[in-house]
């Protein structure tokens, strides 16, 4: 299995205007638990050219700064798709930058779940 091929066709597959979370993306590609390969894979560019700033953190936070050339490029294009993203205070940091994730998060069907197993059988990964 080639985890981040099959993290780039999860990740191509995120609709415009809706995000996922890193969890979700693990899962899809049938490996619960594995969060944080996802963002290894984001950070590294591992998954090519996906749209990375659609992929949020389970609590509907920013999370992915470090795979952007600076730090509010992932809240500017999220804006350009019509999401709304609040600021937070946070005195360590300078702010934190939240979406509504029961707005704007990806509900994949089971349909879709099975349709990415079916692609990555066809693929070999």
């Amino acid at each position: 299995m080639d985890f981040y091929k099959r993290m780039q066709l999860v990740c191509e597959r995120i609709p415009e205007g809706k995000v996922a979370t890193y969890g979700q993306i693990a899962l899809l590609c049938g490996m619960p638990g594995h969060a944080r390969q996802v963002g290894y894979g984001l950070k590294c560019d591992r998954a090519g050219d996906v749209p990375a700033h659609r992929v949020v953190n389970a609590s509907g936070l920013l999370s992915g700064a470090a795979a952007f050339e600076y730090p509010e490029e992932q809240k500017l294009l999220l804006e350009q798709e019509g999401i709304f993203v609040e600021s937070l205070p946070d005195g360590k940091r300078g702010g934190l930058w939240k979406l509504d994730l029961k707005k704007y998060l990806w509900q994949n069907t089971f349909e879709e779940a099975e349709e990415l197993r079916r692609a990555f059988v066809e693929k070999g990964i």
